[in-house]
């Protein structure tokens, strides 16, 4: 059987270099789980699907939550009015989420390997991103507790701002593209 690889997993050493100084680190979270979730918020299969997740699905636009049950930590993104995106540790257990909605009107996808998650962290990633993206990115307009869908570098990206920096989740056919473009735009932070 082959070796499972990454969608960037090429950059890992490239992104390591770049990430040597205190202002920035780049780096690809590889084989997170991720998860759609399509239900009525007002409904108790959303209810339920909360329970499971250990966090309520979060109602307002252009929110994420974090939180957790046994299964591990998941942060759970609003992508819609009810559409969520739910991402989760490597083998993360979604049956659980699809066993809380049952035979009620919705859908549980695994969509993991639709995309990446790379990790623009420290003091300079809001600048670094902002090359690149049309979005505030001031913490005091986006800041933990957000997200949103957006373009970065024209490549259609989910970011989640956290603390120390953002995840970026982009397609797999699209992660060598955002890797390049990172490296390239983190270039005047390294010197």
């Amino acid at each position: 059987m082959a070796e499972r690889r990454s969608p960037a997993a090429a950059y890992a050493g490239r992104f390591e270099a770049a990430s040597r100084g205190e202002a920035l680190r780049l780096a690809e979270l590889p084989f997170l789980t991720h998860v759609n979730v399509r239900v009525d918020p007002s409904s108790p299969a959303a209810k339920d699907i909360g329970e499971a997740l250990g966090v309520a699905l979060p109602v307002e636009p252009c929110t994420a939550v974090r939180g957790g049950s046994g299964a591990g930590e998941v942060t759970v993104a609003w992508l819609g009015p009810d559409e969520w995106l739910v991402v989760a540790p490597e083998g993360y257990r979604h049956e659980l989420l699809r066993e809380a909605l049952g035979d009620r009107h919705g859908s549980i996808v695994d969509v993991s390997a639709q995309r990446t998650t790379l990790l623009v962290t420290g003091p300079r990633a809001r600048d670094l991103l902002a090359h690149g993206c049309a979005l505030d990115l001031h913490p005091g307009v986006f800041g933990p507790g957000g997200c949103a869908q957006t373009m970065l570098a024209r490549a259609q990206v989910v970011l989640i701002p956290r603390e120390d920096g953002f995840l970026v989740l982009v397609r797999s056919s699209f992660a060598a593209y955002l890797a390049e473009w990172l490296l390239d735009a983190a270039a005047e932070y390294l010197a």
